[in-house]
């Protein structure tokens, strides 16, 4: 894991159209309902069975709701052979913080249904 990024520079990644992975550990069902743009979905306990997925990355962000599980889902993933030259980080304050300033995208039907935007 190489530390923490700020929803700033995620943001910045995303308008520059970098090459970055975002991974969303929440439950498919949270996703749906609100996620950071050109994000991808892998709940956290999918992790293990779905890390060859990431070989070919060249940087990767983990994301949760609050930047906790987030770090150690980073960690995971930076302790995976193939994965030792990628550039890993995770999204400091996490979806709180990067959706007060940003905003989040999702289903709006999912997102009539609930109050919490997580």
């Amino acid at each position: 894991m190489d530390g923490e990024i700020s929803t700033t520079e995620v943001q910045e990644l995303l308008e520059d159209d970098a090459d970055v992975r975002i991974i969303d550990i929440r439950d498919e069902r949270s996703f749906t309902h609100s996620h950071i743009p050109d994000s991808e979905n892998v709940p956290f306990h999918e992790l293990t069975s779905r890390i060859d997925e990431f070989e070919d990355a060249d940087r990767i962000v983990t994301v949760c709701p609050h930047g906790e599980a987030s770090v150690q889902a980073a960690r995971l993933l930076g302790s995976y052979e193939g994965t030792a030259d990628a550039r890993i980080e995770s999204l400091a304050g996490g979806l709180e913080e990067y959706g007060m300033q940003y905003g989040l995208v999702g289903d709006e039907k999912s997102t009539a249904d609930s109050d919490s935007p997580f």
